[in-house]
């Protein structure tokens, strides 16, 4: 199902769930009266939204840990860019390797719902663009996978087990 929202700046963005238990709750919360997306009836039948301090703090309480939504779309962005670099492959001139990387932000750009420039600016870490620029990647790309299982040990998936290492040299 497609849902089409207008974000920040009166940016129009469309996405798509394949999942029709969250797609149905989604256009739910969609089709409640107001300009606010994230927002729902309490018990009482009174519209409440939910704004970015309320996720964040829920996020706090949740993890125990200082962390914001901010951490999880930046967390998100350093591991798009680590694949989309890994699906483009490494690069022959420097024309290219800026063709490369404005490749990459674009697929980062398309699953965060932001611009090029505001992908670079917040939600990768410069660090992976330089280590890609001076053709230092090879190893890290070779290793991954792309498979989403999280390991029994860590919690975490392979691809971001490469990149905490890749962020460690960093």
């Amino acid at each position: 199902m497609l849902f089409s929202f207008k974000g920040k700046k009166g940016i129009y963005h469309t996405i798509s769930l394949k999942n029709k238990k969250l797609a149905r709750i989604v256009k739910q919360c969609r089709d409640i009266p107001g300009k606010e997306l994230f927002q729902y009836y309490d018990a009482d039948g009174k519209r409440n939204t939910i704004d970015s301090g309320m996720v964040n703090q829920y996020i706090k309480e949740f993890t125990g840990e200082d962390f914001t939504a901010k951490d999880f779309r930046t967390w998100a962005g350093c591991l798009n860019l680590l694949r989309a670099f890994k699906s483009i492959g490494l690069y022959e001139n420097t024309a290219q390797c800026k063709q490369n990387i404005n490749q990459a932000l674009d697929y980062v750009s398309t699953r965060l719902g932001n611009t090029r420039t505001v992908c670079r600016k917040y939600y990768v870490h410069p660090g992976i663009i330089r280590l890609y620029e001076e053709n230092k990647m090879a190893a890290y790309l070779a290793e991954l996978d792309g498979i989403e299982v999280p390991d029994s040990v860590t919690g975490l998936t392979k691809d971001e087990t490469i990149l905490m290492k890749l962020l460690a040299v960093i």
